[in-house]
């Protein structure tokens, strides 16, 4: 059995910038296990920019930014291994991993998961009608233009309306097709103004509280019926865009029966990034859905400094303490909190998400007194930052309470 230091499972943003943390903390054997031939994760198959700006102060293209990361590994010395596949997580750090020399078994004292997210496909939105070919997500679109330069359809119609779908449109518009419609099942767009007037401003209808209830076509999509409030159309088209609805991509911990928060559907973790089993860390957008490749490679590194801190001098124990909320409340990351000493790095904040537009006041009860709250409208899976107070390493309950103000 091949043993490392430290195991990073995926190569994206946030993999290889723990993997340069750990590095520079001392760290000698950091091994990073990548399924695809490539590093760069999601954003590889993005033919746009910006990537990099904070990371190495100038502006990358997808791509441009996948081979940035790939020298920044080789520059630190960082055991990359291409086309490795992990099917089972154990409990003292024991991986089982499928290579093309079959399946092997690598073990480290820690393991970072890093495995980022996916979007939500056709079958799991639940949408009914033929079976025909051209009904993509946004990440699979990508990765046609990006790696094969094909745009499989000409008019497609495009569902959502998150940072993603901006990318879908413009990939499109870049790429000779030209999307009939864009449409978003709730009331409001995800993305907030000017971004979400993006569609309309190049001639494309946004229509808001419509939803596809429909798929026509025999050999390929040739019309969906959408219904919009009381009413439904159906509309031409040769190809459906479905984008965002993120989910993170937690397979692992759910088949290894390693400790899951069911309100990100991610792992969950500590206020370093440590999960339950402490042999196990975790960062990046496999936390939550869905933050930008700079946003995870920052994290990526201060959880990769917190690891390492925790590896040299190795913590006790403790047993944490779950983070609990109202709904309409999503998400808090993280969702654990443990006392003990303090690590440097990690998640210095507390970040929600809410499910629904709601107008409210959010309170942080700390053993049941308020610390903090603020009064406002919150907006569905908008990112919403509360500093997390030290008092929170010593507190038997951590409530984020909600009252709702119609």
């Amino acid at each position: 059995m091949s043993q490392s230091d430290v195991i990073i499972i995926g190569g994206g943003p946030s993999g290889v910038a723990a993997a340069i943390s750990m590095r520079k903390a001392g760290i000698k054997s950091v091994t990073l296990l990548e399924r695809e031939q490539h590093l760069g994760g999601a954003t590889r198959h993005c033919s746009h920019s910006p990537f990099g700006m904070l990371e190495f102060g100038r502006v990358y293209l997808g791509a441009s930014y996948g081979k940035r990361l790939e020298k920044e590994a080789q520059k630190f010395g960082i055991d990359v291994r291409y086309g490795h596949s992990v099917a089972r997580l154990g409990d003292g750090g024991e991986l089982l991993v499928s290579n093309f020399d079959g399946l092997q078994t690598l073990s480290a004292k820690r393991v970072l998961v890093t495995t980022g997210v996916r979007e939500t496909t056709r079958a799991a939105r639940l949408v009914t009608g033929d079976r025909p070919v051209g009904v993509l997500t946004t990440g699979t679109l990508q990765s046609y233009v990006a790696f094969h330069n094909m745009m499989p359809f000409k008019r497609p119609v495009i569902v959502g309306s998150e940072l993603v779908t901006l990318s879908a449109v413009w990939t499109c518009l870049s790429h000779g097709a030209r999307p009939v419609a864009v449409l978003e099942p709730r009331k409001q767009a995800l993305v907030r103004v000017p971004l979400n007037w993006f569609p309309s401003l190049m001639g494309i209808p946004f229509h808001r509280d419509a939803e596809i209830v429909d798929i026509l076509g025999r050999g390929r999509v040739e019309a969906v019926v959408v219904r919009r409030g009381e009413k439904t159309e159906t509309l031409d088209c040769d190809g459906i865009l479905f984008s965002g609805g993120f989910t993170p991509e937690a397979s692992l911990f759910m088949t290894s029966g390693l400790t899951m928060d069911w309100g990100s559907t991610g792992p969950a973790v500590d206020q370093y990034g440590r999960c339950e089993n402490p042999h196990y860390f975790a960062a990046g957008n496999v936390l939550r859905a869905v933050e930008t490749g700079g946003w995870a490679f920052r994290e990526g590194r201060a959880v990769g400094h917190a690891l390492a801190v925790d590896m040299l001098q190795p913590a006790s124990g403790e047993t944490p303490i779950k983070v609990t909320f109202d709904e309409p409340i999503k998400l808090v990351v993280p969702n654990l909190i443990r006392s003990g000493a303090e690590l440097p790095g990690g998640l210095n904040d507390f970040q929600l998400r809410f499910k629904d537009r709601v107008n409210g006041t959010l309170s942080l009860l700390i053993d049941g007194r308020s610390v903090w709250q603020k009064k406002a409208l919150w907006r569905p899976e908008s990112r919403i930052i509360v500093p997390r107070p030290t008092a929170v390493r010593h507190a038997q309950t951590i409530h984020f309470s909600f009252s709702r103000e119609d």
